[in-house]
C-alpha cells in the first residue's frame, strides 16, 4: 500500500488480543495463535463459539482495566468491531489475519500465509495511522454494501468461498435483484434506484467494482463509491466491455455518502457480515484515526495471487448471457 511513513513505537506492558477460533476454518488453532500471543506476555481471551459476546463491550472492558493495545486474531468483520473501540480509546490496534480473505490485512501488506507473523509487531513493530469507515454508528475497514451486493453476503455460500460466489452469480443477483429502491446522495451527486451499492473505506483499483482486490492506499480520507444498475447480466457485461458508463457510477469523495431507501431498516454487508442498518443510512470517512501496530518487516507490495476482479466477472455475465440466448432459442 502507499502509506504515510511508518512511527517508531514504545513497547506496551499490558498488550489484549482477543482471538475467534471459528475464522478462517479453524487458522487461528492451525497456527497457535493463542500460544504464542501468551508467549509474548500478551492476555488472550479466546472466544467460545458457543457463547456469543458483543466484543465491542469486551474490548472496552479491556481498556478500563488497563490494556494499552488492542488485537484480533480473526476476519474483517471482527477486526472492525475491535477496531473501533481501539480508534476511540486512542490505542494501537493489532490485526492477526486469521480469517478466510482478510483484506484489511492484505492492504496493510501482513503475511496472510502466516497469520501468526503479525504478532512479530509486538517485538518489532511500526505504527501506521489509517482511516476508519463508518456506516452510522457502524466502523468498517474494507466497505459497506447494498442491495445486491448485500443480498449476495447474505448467501449461504458466500460463508464458504466469498470470492468464487461473487465471481460465480454476481452477475445474476445485479439481474434479479428485487430489493428496495436505493437512492444514493454524496456531494452534489445524486444516483436514483442502483441495483447495487458499495462505500469502500478508501477506494478500490479502478477495475476491481466488485471489492475482490485491493486498495492503493488505506490513508487517502475518501471514501470510495461504486453504484450499479442493470437488467441483465449481458448487459452489464456489454457495457463495461464498450466501455460504457452508463449503468455504473464510480467516484472517490471525502464527503459523506448517504444511502437512502424505501424500508426503516436496510439489508447491509458490513465487511462481509450480513447486517439490517437504519435508513438513511450516513457513511463517512475518519482520516487516520485508527493506530495500527504492524511488523517492521511485511511482504508489502501485491500479493502473490492477485484475486479475480471484475473482469472475472464480466466473463461470468458473457457466458450467462450466452447460456440464456442458447435457452431461447434452443
Amino acid at each position: 500500500m502507499t502509506e504515510n511513513a511508518p512511527r517508531p513505537v514504545a513497547a506496551v506492558r499490558r498488550p489484549y488480543l482477543i482471538v475467534n477460533p471459528r475464522s478462517g476454518g479453524g487458522k487461528a488453532s492451525r497456527f497457535r495463535i493463542a500460544e504464542k500471543a501468551r508467549a509474548l506476555g500478551v492476555q488472550v481471551l479466546l472466544l467460545d463459539p458457543s457463547r456469543p459476546q458483543d466484543l465491542a463491550m469486551v474490548a472496552r472492558r479491556a481498556v478500563d482495566d488497563g490494556a494499552d493495545l488492542l488485537g484480533v486474531a480473526g476476519g474483517d468483520g471482527t477486526q472492525a468491531l475491535v477496531a473501533g473501540v481501539a480508534a476511540e480509546s486512542g490505542l494501537p490496534f493489532l490485526v492477526v489475519p486469521a480469517g478466510t480473505r482478510n483484506h484489511f490485512a492484505m492492504d496493510l501488506g501482513l503475511d496472510r500465509a502466516d497469520p501468526s507473523a503479525a504478532l512479530e509487531a509486538l517485538t518489532d513493530g511500526v505504527e501506521l495511522r489509517v482511516d476508519l469507515g463508518f456506516a452510522g454508528e457502524r466502523v468498517f475497514v474494507n466497505n459497506v454494501s447494498f442491495g445486491a451486493y448485500a443480498a449476495l453476503v447474505q448467501d449461504p455460500a458466500y460463508r464458504e468461498d466469498k470470492i468464487g460466489t461473487t465471481v460465480r452469480i454476481l452477475p445474476e443477483f445485479l439481474a434479479r435483484h428485487q430489493g428496495p429502491h436505493l437512492v444514493v446522495h454524496t456531494g452534489l451527486l445524486t444516483v436514483e434506484g442502483p441495483d447495487a451499492v458499495l462505500v469502500s473505506n478508501n477506494p478500490y483499483q479502478a477495475d476491481d467494482p466488485a471489492g475482490l482486490d485491493r486498495r492503493a492506499q488505506l490513508d487517502s480520507g475518501l471514501l470510495g463509491v461504486l453504484a450499479a444498475r442493470a437488467e441483465t447480466p449481458g448487459e452489464t457485461a456489454a457495457r463495461l466491455r464498450n466501455g460504457q458508463t452508463h449503468g455504473l457510477t464510480r467516484l472517490a469523495t471525502p464527503d459523506d455518502v448517504v444511502v437512502h431507501a424505501d424500508i426503516p431498516g436496510v439489508p447491509a454487508g458490513l465487511d462481509g457480515e450480513a447486517v439490517t442498518l437504519p435508513t438513511p443510512v450516513r457513511c463517512r470517512i475518519s482520516p487516520r484515526t485508527l493506530r495500527v501496530r504492524v511488523p517492521r518487516h511485511r511482504p508489502g507490495a501485491q500479493p502473490a495471487g492477485r484475486p479475480p476482479g471484475w473482469a472475472a466477472v464480466r466473463r461470468m455475465a458473457s457466458a450467462a448471457r450466452r447460456a440464456a440466448h442458447g435457452r431461447h432459442t434452443g
